[in-house]
């Protein structure tokens, strides 16, 4: 059986169509089976953007980049390491959601379920690495602690183990602020280890 955590929704985020990366605060997300709606990145399929994806720039595939989220443990980590003068927010790198609660979040694994108390799921695909737009977005509006710029690569470094996870909608539903959220923690079945599998070797 799989190991479960739990958690809790601090913030969430809508990313509107045709804005910039950063996303608006709101009080609750309506997942559908294309991601949260009215969100930027709400689709079943997306266009392959060359690099970090498997396919030739162009190629339409599938989204399994519908949601994004992160904890804030990590925006904190991640804005002391940036030497920030304020936290950065989950959406003001593009995030749906931020948690709280759940530690080591940027290293729960792929195919692990979260679940909400209307019955919403999310499943993790995969782990969200840091781009070098974000960083120069996050250059152009904060300042270190000491009131100098910071350089448009600092985000990447900082955020390199720790920027968040994507995923897609398992089950729809909606998702609001203050929910307790309970994460199963994927692992692959006892027959599956306890079996020789050249694939896993």
């Amino acid at each position: 059986m799989s190991k479960s955590f739990k958690g809790f929704v601090k913030a969430a985020f809508l990313g509107i169509p045709g804005e910039n990366l950063v996303k608006q605060e709101r009080d609750s997300l309506q997942a559908e089976m294309d991601g949260f709606l009215g969100d930027r990145h709400a689709s079943l399929q997306r266009k392959a953007w060359g690099a970090g994806d498997k396919q030739q720039k162009g190629t339409i595939r599938r989204n399994e980049r519908q949601w994004s989220a992160i904890s804030q443990a990590e925006l904190e980590s991640i804005s002391q390491e940036m030497d920030l003068s304020e936290v950065i927010t989950a959406g003001s790198i593009g995030a749906n959601l931020c948690f709280a609660g759940l530690p080591s979040f940027s290293l729960i694994p792929k195919g692990s379920t979260f679940k909400f108390p209307s019955g919403a799921e999310l499943l993790v695909e995969e782990y969200n690495p840091p781009c070098l737009d974000m960083g120069k977005e996050l250059a152009s509006k904060y300042l270190t602690s000491s009131g100098k710029p910071i350089h448009d690569t600092a985000f990447a470094k900082a955020a390199q183990y720790s920027r968040g996870l994507v995923g897609v909608v398992e089950v729809p539903g909606l998702i609001k602020v203050g929910d307790e959220v309970e994460v199963f923690i994927y692992r692959p079945p006892d027959w599956m280890q306890s079996h020789e599998n050249p694939y896993m070797a």
